[in-house]
Parts: C-alpha cells; sequence; structure tokens
C-alpha cells in the first residue's frame, strides 16, 4: 500500500501486472507495497504492426485483463528488441533466443550494430479508468565481437530467456560499446522515470511512503 498526496489517510493498491522476474525485480528499486499477478494475454504481433504500435497495444491489454479481477493502480509493461542494420528496423525483432544456438544467432547479427529497446508503460486506476500509457526507447551499441566471446559469454550467463540475448545489469554489460537512453531501467523492461511521473498524476508520491 502506498500513500495518497491528496488524501495521506487513504491508500491505494498497486498491481504489477507481469509474469517477469526482472520487472519484478526493478520495481522492487522503489520500496513500495505491490502484488503481482500474470496476465494471460496472446502477445503475437499483428500485420503491419510495428514496434512501437506492439508493445502500446500489449501493455495497454496487460492491464486491462488484470483489471477484470483485480482493483487498484495496475502496472503492464511490454518490450521488444529491434535490431538496426542499414535495414527497415522495424522487420527486425529480436526475440528470447530460449536454446544456446539462436543466442549465438542473436548475438552475431548484433555484434558491431545498434539494437533499440523499445518499451511500453502503462498505468490503469481501476476506480476512475483513467489510463496512462508511454513508449520508450533505449539504444544499446554492440562492440564488436567474437565467435568465441559470444560463446563464452552465453555459456557463462545464459541469458535464453532475456529478449536480445543478454542481461545489461549482469555481464552483458561486457557486450558493449555504450548506451543511450533516459533510464536504464528501461532496458531492463520497466521505465522507473516515467512511472513516477504517472503515479504522481494518480496522487501516488513514492517518496511519502
Amino acid at each position: 500500500m502506498v500513500s495518497i498526496l491528496q488524501t495521506p489517510l487513504l491508500a491505494v493498491s498497486l498491481i504489477l501486472a507481469s509474469s517477469s522476474p526482472f520487472r519484478k525485480e526493478v520495481l522492487c528499486k522503489l520500496g513500495i507495497d505491490f502484488d503481482v499477478v500474470s496476465p494471460n494475454i496472446d502477445e503475437s504481433r499483428k500485420d503491419g504492426e510495428t514496434p512501437e504500435q506492439l508493445v502500446y497495444r500489449l501493455a495497454e491489454e496487460k492491464a486491462g485483463e488484470v483489471a477484470k479481477t483485480h482493483n487498484g493502480l495496475i502496472i503492464a509493461s511490454d518490450q521488444v528488441a529491434t535490431l538496426d542494420s542499414g535495414i527497415r528496423s522495424d522487420d527486425v525483432i529480436l526475440t528470447k533466443p530460449h536454446t544456446h544456438e539462436n543466442a549465438i544467432k542473436q548475438l552475431q547479427k548484433s555484434s558491431g550494430n545498434v539494437v533499440t529497446f523499445v518499451t511500453s508503460l502503462t498505468l490503469l486506476n481501476t476506480n476512475t479508468h483513467n489510463i496512462q500509457t508511454i513508449v520508450e526507447t533505449f539504444k544499446v551499441v554492440f562492440r564488436v565481437l567474437s565467435d568465441q566471446q559470444i560463446d563464452h559469454y552465453l555459456k557463462k550467463e545464459q541469458p535464453y530467456n532475456c529478449a536480445g540475448s543478454f542481461k545489461s545489469e549482469a555481464l552483458g554489460i561486457s557486450l558493449f560499446e555504450r548506451l543511450e537512453g533516459n533510464d536504464p531501467n528501461t532496458l531492463i523492461g520497466l521505465p522507473l522515470i516515467q512511472l513516477i511521473k504517472m503515479l504522481e498524476h494518480e496522487g501516488v508520491d513514492v517518496l511519502a511512503n
């Protein structure tokens, strides 16, 4: 429960609509109480849908699905990684590799190139039906990597459930030339700076918790 600015004696439930342990870990940084509910939706990309349109839609659908059974402020997010390699990045989405072989192929493509993480964030107030949604990008410029370096990294960290085949908060940082973005939490999957602003619009001050 977190305190409300306008009426400090009241409280509101915060719910993270996600099955991602990484988003849960990021949200814990704010030191506020929240529940976690995994939304069950079809996350397939529609024909002609850009990465921005895809994550925007999925974040709102996740929040709406959880709102069917829970009340409060529902936080939802979605993320895709796109490879900027001189062709239309809209058509090159890097998914979770799931296997060592797929991860090798992804990192070989990313080597020496730029990967853009497109992350959406939705905050839905089930009492007022007010919904806020934004999309934020974060760029990762990869070093030129040898096949040996890629193989060594993957065997050591095994990031097979991570879009782009790396964990930026761990050894994955060694793969990068530089990072470009406003909030490093966006890269992990939950833009906290934007979330704090959204919560303030709902009268919630995380610093007053």
